[in-house]
Protein backbone atom coordinates (compact mmCIF):
# COMPACT_ATOMS: atom_id res chain seq x y z
CA UNK A 1 0.00 0.00 0.00
CA UNK A 2 2.79 2.11 0.98
CA UNK A 3 4.88 1.47 -2.86
CA UNK A 4 1.35 2.18 -4.38
CA UNK A 5 1.09 5.74 -2.70
CA UNK A 6 3.94 6.93 -3.52
CA UNK A 7 4.11 5.16 -6.81
CA UNK A 8 0.82 7.98 -7.46
CA UNK A 9 2.59 10.73 -5.83
CA UNK A 10 5.80 10.74 -7.87
CA UNK A 11 3.77 10.60 -10.92
CA UNK A 12 1.21 13.94 -9.68
CA UNK A 13 4.21 15.43 -8.55
CA UNK A 14 5.48 15.96 -12.03
CA UNK A 15 2.21 18.14 -13.00
CA UNK A 16 1.45 19.52 -9.33
CA UNK A 17 4.70 21.19 -8.43
CA UNK A 18 4.21 23.17 -11.67
CA UNK A 19 1.18 24.97 -9.66
CA UNK A 20 3.02 24.98 -6.24
CA UNK A 21 3.05 28.98 -6.57
CA UNK A 22 -0.65 29.29 -7.94
CA UNK A 23 -2.20 31.94 -5.37
CA UNK A 24 -5.56 31.26 -5.74
CA UNK A 25 -8.01 29.70 -8.43
CA UNK A 26 -11.66 30.49 -7.78
CA UNK A 27 -12.59 30.21 -4.65
CA UNK A 28 -9.98 27.98 -3.65
CA UNK A 29 -7.29 30.43 -2.02
CA UNK A 30 -3.54 30.00 -1.37
CA UNK A 31 -4.36 26.70 -3.27
CA UNK A 32 -0.57 26.47 -4.35
CA UNK A 33 0.19 26.57 -0.65
CA UNK A 34 -2.20 23.94 -0.17
CA UNK A 35 -0.28 21.53 -2.60
CA UNK A 36 3.06 22.33 -1.81
CA UNK A 37 2.49 21.29 1.48
CA UNK A 38 1.19 17.89 0.56
CA UNK A 39 3.68 17.33 -1.95
CA UNK A 40 6.41 18.08 0.33
CA UNK A 41 5.15 16.63 3.41
CA UNK A 42 6.13 13.32 2.47
CA UNK A 43 7.98 13.06 -0.16
CA UNK A 44 10.67 16.04 1.04
CA UNK A 45 11.56 14.16 3.72
CA UNK A 46 15.16 13.08 4.37
CA UNK A 47 14.42 9.59 5.06
CA UNK A 48 16.16 7.34 2.47
CA UNK A 49 13.23 4.87 2.59
CA UNK A 50 10.91 7.31 1.14
CA UNK A 51 13.52 9.23 -1.16
CA UNK A 52 14.57 6.26 -2.87
CA UNK A 53 10.92 5.12 -3.93
CA UNK A 54 10.95 8.49 -5.91
CA UNK A 55 12.32 8.78 -9.33
CA UNK A 56 15.75 11.12 -9.84
CA UNK A 57 13.83 13.88 -11.37
CA UNK A 58 10.98 13.94 -9.07
CA UNK A 59 13.43 14.56 -6.43
CA UNK A 60 14.90 17.29 -8.03
CA UNK A 61 11.66 18.90 -8.79
CA UNK A 62 10.89 18.63 -5.14
CA UNK A 63 14.19 19.99 -4.05
CA UNK A 64 13.72 22.73 -6.28
CA UNK A 65 10.21 23.52 -4.88
CA UNK A 66 11.97 23.45 -1.32
CA UNK A 67 14.69 25.80 -1.99
CA UNK A 68 11.87 28.24 -3.31
CA UNK A 69 9.71 28.26 -0.24
CA UNK A 70 13.73 28.47 1.81
CA UNK A 71 14.78 31.39 0.05
CA UNK A 72 10.88 33.18 0.38
CA UNK A 73 11.74 32.61 4.34
CA UNK A 74 14.96 34.34 3.94
CA UNK A 75 13.69 37.26 1.41
CA UNK A 76 11.48 37.98 4.10
CA UNK A 77 14.13 39.06 6.49
CA UNK A 78 16.38 40.33 3.62
CA UNK A 79 16.88 44.20 3.67
CA UNK A 80 15.61 45.91 0.40
CA UNK A 81 18.87 47.16 -0.58
CA UNK A 82 20.07 43.22 -0.76
CA UNK A 83 16.59 42.01 -2.74
CA UNK A 84 17.34 45.65 -5.00
CA UNK A 85 20.85 43.91 -6.22
CA UNK A 86 19.68 40.18 -6.15
CA UNK A 87 16.78 41.68 -8.50
CA UNK A 88 19.48 43.48 -10.71
CA UNK A 89 21.95 41.02 -11.06
CA UNK A 90 19.26 38.94 -12.45
CA UNK A 91 17.89 41.57 -14.71
CA UNK A 92 21.86 40.92 -16.38
CA UNK A 93 22.39 37.50 -16.38
CA UNK A 94 18.84 37.73 -18.50
CA UNK A 95 19.89 40.36 -20.97
CA UNK A 96 22.70 37.74 -21.41
CA UNK A 97 20.45 35.06 -22.20
CA UNK A 98 18.43 37.36 -24.71
CA UNK A 99 21.82 37.96 -26.34
CA UNK A 100 22.37 34.64 -26.81
CA UNK A 101 19.26 33.74 -27.99
CA UNK A 102 19.60 36.55 -30.45
CA UNK A 103 22.56 34.87 -31.37
CA UNK A 104 20.81 31.56 -32.00
CA UNK A 105 22.72 30.60 -29.32
CA UNK A 106 18.90 28.48 -27.75
CA UNK A 107 21.04 26.05 -25.39
CA UNK A 108 22.85 28.75 -23.96
CA UNK A 109 20.14 31.32 -23.42
CA UNK A 110 18.01 28.70 -21.59
CA UNK A 111 20.88 28.30 -19.05
CA UNK A 112 20.93 31.97 -18.94
CA UNK A 113 17.27 32.30 -17.74
CA UNK A 114 17.98 29.51 -15.17
CA UNK A 115 20.70 31.50 -13.57
CA UNK A 116 18.61 34.41 -13.49
CA UNK A 117 15.69 32.88 -12.33
CA UNK A 118 17.87 31.69 -8.95
CA UNK A 119 19.34 34.83 -8.49
CA UNK A 120 15.38 36.63 -9.27
CA UNK A 121 13.84 37.18 -5.88
CA UNK A 122 11.05 35.23 -5.46
CA UNK A 123 8.65 38.19 -4.66
CA UNK A 124 9.62 39.18 -7.58
CA UNK A 125 6.34 37.72 -9.66
CA UNK A 126 6.40 39.73 -12.64
CA UNK A 127 10.14 39.37 -13.91
CA UNK A 128 10.17 35.39 -12.82
CA UNK A 129 6.35 35.30 -15.40
CA UNK A 130 9.05 36.47 -17.86
CA UNK A 131 12.31 34.73 -17.34
CA UNK A 132 10.02 31.28 -17.23
CA UNK A 133 8.19 31.92 -19.89
CA UNK A 134 11.53 32.92 -22.29
CA UNK A 135 12.98 29.82 -21.66
CA UNK A 136 9.89 27.91 -22.21
CA UNK A 137 10.25 29.57 -25.48
CA UNK A 138 14.13 28.02 -25.69
CA UNK A 139 12.93 24.26 -24.90
CA UNK A 140 10.07 25.15 -27.71
CA UNK A 141 13.44 25.43 -30.29
CA UNK A 142 15.26 22.68 -28.32
CA UNK A 143 12.43 20.62 -29.00
CA UNK A 144 11.57 19.68 -25.07
CA UNK A 145 8.00 20.21 -25.06
CA UNK A 146 7.32 18.45 -21.69
CA UNK A 147 9.96 21.50 -20.20
CA UNK A 148 8.24 23.74 -22.23
CA UNK A 149 4.29 23.39 -20.74
CA UNK A 150 6.50 23.14 -17.23
CA UNK A 151 7.60 26.41 -17.33
CA UNK A 152 4.44 28.29 -19.22
CA UNK A 153 2.47 26.48 -16.55
CA UNK A 154 4.63 28.01 -13.82
CA UNK A 155 4.36 31.56 -16.00
CA UNK A 156 0.14 31.34 -15.74
CA UNK A 157 0.67 30.34 -12.03
CA UNK A 158 2.53 33.34 -11.17
CA UNK A 159 1.06 35.82 -13.71
CA UNK A 160 -1.75 38.26 -12.29
CA UNK A 161 -4.49 37.62 -13.22
CA UNK A 162 -3.94 33.53 -13.21
CA UNK A 163 -3.35 32.02 -16.56
CA UNK A 164 -3.98 35.18 -18.29
CA UNK A 165 -0.20 35.70 -20.16
CA UNK A 166 -0.84 35.68 -23.63
CA UNK A 167 2.63 34.17 -24.46
CA UNK A 168 2.66 31.65 -21.95
CA UNK A 169 -0.63 30.31 -23.34
CA UNK A 170 0.67 30.41 -27.30
CA UNK A 171 3.76 28.85 -26.31
CA UNK A 172 1.84 25.73 -24.14
CA UNK A 173 -0.31 25.65 -27.37
CA UNK A 174 2.58 25.44 -29.51
CA UNK A 175 3.93 22.60 -26.58
CA UNK A 176 0.97 20.44 -26.57
CA UNK A 177 0.48 19.99 -30.46
CA UNK A 178 4.34 19.15 -30.51
CA UNK A 179 2.57 16.40 -28.00
CA UNK A 180 -0.47 15.82 -30.20
CA UNK A 181 -2.46 16.52 -27.37
CA UNK A 182 -5.31 18.50 -29.84
CA UNK A 183 -7.47 19.52 -26.93
CA UNK A 184 -5.27 20.98 -24.60
CA UNK A 185 -3.43 22.64 -27.48
CA UNK A 186 -6.50 23.99 -28.87
CA UNK A 187 -7.69 25.52 -25.17
CA UNK A 188 -4.65 27.24 -24.56
CA UNK A 189 -5.06 28.58 -27.92
CA UNK A 190 -8.29 29.97 -27.39
CA UNK A 191 -7.42 31.44 -24.83
CA UNK A 192 -5.15 33.07 -26.11
CA UNK A 193 -7.00 34.72 -28.43
CA UNK A 194 -9.22 35.61 -26.00
CA UNK A 195 -6.58 37.74 -24.34
CA UNK A 196 -4.95 38.69 -28.07
CA UNK A 197 -9.01 40.32 -28.04
CA UNK A 198 -8.85 42.11 -24.50
CA UNK A 199 -5.15 43.38 -24.64
CA UNK A 200 -4.11 46.97 -25.08
CA UNK A 201 -0.60 46.12 -26.07
CA UNK A 202 -0.02 47.26 -29.45
CA UNK A 203 1.92 43.98 -30.02
CA UNK A 204 -0.69 41.70 -28.44
CA UNK A 205 -4.11 43.56 -29.29
CA UNK A 206 -5.41 41.89 -32.51
CA UNK A 207 -6.07 44.52 -35.72
CA UNK A 208 -8.89 45.15 -36.96
CA UNK A 209 -10.60 42.67 -34.28
CA UNK A 210 -9.23 39.89 -36.75
CA UNK A 211 -7.93 36.71 -35.43
CA UNK A 212 -4.33 35.96 -36.77
CA UNK A 213 -3.69 33.90 -39.15
CA UNK A 214 -1.73 31.59 -37.14
CA UNK A 215 -3.87 31.46 -34.61
CA UNK A 216 -6.73 30.68 -36.45
CA UNK A 217 -4.92 28.06 -38.68
CA UNK A 218 -3.65 26.37 -35.06
CA UNK A 219 -7.29 26.78 -34.01
CA UNK A 220 -8.94 25.01 -36.94
CA UNK A 221 -6.28 22.24 -37.02
CA UNK A 222 -7.13 21.04 -33.34
CA UNK A 223 -10.65 21.40 -34.01
CA UNK A 224 -10.69 18.66 -36.62
CA UNK A 225 -7.90 16.69 -34.57
CA UNK A 226 -9.98 16.49 -31.60
CA UNK A 227 -13.48 16.51 -33.46
CA UNK A 228 -15.06 18.64 -31.22
CA UNK A 229 -17.51 20.22 -33.33
CA UNK A 230 -18.02 16.65 -35.91
CA UNK A 231 -21.95 17.35 -35.69
CA UNK A 232 -21.86 21.25 -36.77
CA UNK A 233 -19.14 20.11 -39.66
CA UNK A 234 -21.61 17.22 -40.86
CA UNK A 235 -24.72 19.47 -40.93
CA UNK A 236 -22.74 22.63 -42.35
CA UNK A 237 -20.74 20.73 -45.17
CA UNK A 238 -17.75 20.81 -43.97
CA UNK A 239 -17.23 17.39 -44.13
CA UNK A 240 -19.04 14.48 -45.54
CA UNK A 241 -19.78 11.16 -43.53
CA UNK A 242 -19.62 7.42 -45.02
CA UNK A 243 -22.57 5.58 -42.81
CA UNK A 244 -21.75 2.39 -44.39
CA UNK A 245 -17.89 2.44 -43.77
CA UNK A 246 -18.64 4.69 -40.52
CA UNK A 247 -15.84 7.49 -41.42
CA UNK A 248 -15.97 11.09 -41.69
CA UNK A 249 -13.68 12.60 -44.83
CA UNK A 250 -13.38 16.17 -45.89
CA UNK A 251 -14.78 16.76 -49.33
CA UNK A 252 -11.81 17.47 -52.28
CA UNK A 253 -11.07 21.23 -52.33
CA UNK A 254 -11.84 21.95 -48.73
CA UNK A 255 -9.32 23.90 -46.49
CA UNK A 256 -8.81 21.55 -43.77
CA UNK A 257 -5.44 20.84 -44.25
CA UNK A 258 -3.99 23.06 -42.78
CA UNK A 259 -0.10 24.28 -42.35
CA UNK A 260 0.41 25.76 -38.28
CA UNK A 261 2.68 28.58 -38.01
CA UNK A 262 3.57 30.14 -35.14
CA UNK A 263 3.59 33.65 -34.17
CA UNK A 264 4.41 36.12 -36.86
CA UNK A 265 3.60 39.28 -35.99
CA UNK A 266 3.67 39.17 -32.45
CA UNK A 267 6.25 41.55 -30.80
CA UNK A 268 7.40 42.89 -27.39
CA UNK A 269 5.29 42.00 -24.12
CA UNK A 270 7.19 44.16 -22.14
CA UNK A 271 10.42 45.85 -22.55
CA UNK A 272 12.04 43.12 -20.78
CA UNK A 273 10.78 40.09 -22.82
CA UNK A 274 12.07 39.01 -25.85
CA UNK A 275 10.25 39.40 -29.24
CA UNK A 276 10.31 35.58 -29.87
CA UNK A 277 7.54 35.18 -32.22
CA UNK A 278 8.17 35.17 -35.62
CA UNK A 279 9.88 31.14 -35.78
CA UNK A 280 7.68 29.62 -38.14
CA UNK A 281 6.63 26.13 -38.44
CA UNK A 282 4.81 23.86 -40.55
CA UNK A 283 2.60 20.43 -39.79
CA UNK A 284 4.45 17.68 -41.73
CA UNK A 285 3.41 14.01 -42.02
CA UNK A 286 5.69 13.15 -39.54
CA UNK A 287 4.14 15.56 -37.16
CA UNK A 288 7.90 16.85 -36.10
CA UNK A 289 7.86 20.85 -35.78
CA UNK A 290 10.35 23.02 -37.63
CA UNK A 291 11.33 26.04 -36.21
CA UNK A 292 12.77 29.00 -38.55
CA UNK A 293 15.84 31.81 -37.11
CA UNK A 294 15.67 32.85 -33.79
CA UNK A 295 13.59 36.14 -33.45
CA UNK A 296 16.37 39.52 -32.30
CA UNK A 297 15.55 40.89 -29.22
CA UNK A 298 14.93 44.11 -28.81
CA UNK A 299 14.18 44.14 -24.74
Amino acid sequence: MQSCYFYVMDKAALALVDLAELSSLGDHKKLGDSIANVLLQDCALPQVSIRTMLTSHTKELLDELTSIRQRLKWEKNMPKEDLHIKQAASLVVKLEGNSLFSSGDIAGAASKYSEALALCPVKSKKERVVLYSNRAQCYLLLQDPLAAISDTTRALSLHNPVNRHAKSLWRRAQAYDMLGLAKESLLDAILFINECSQSTDPDLCLKQNKVPDYAERLVKKQMHAAWLFKEAALKHGGVHYDGKRGEAYVREGDDSEWETASESEMGNEEKEETNDDDSEWQNEDDRKIKYEKPPVFKG
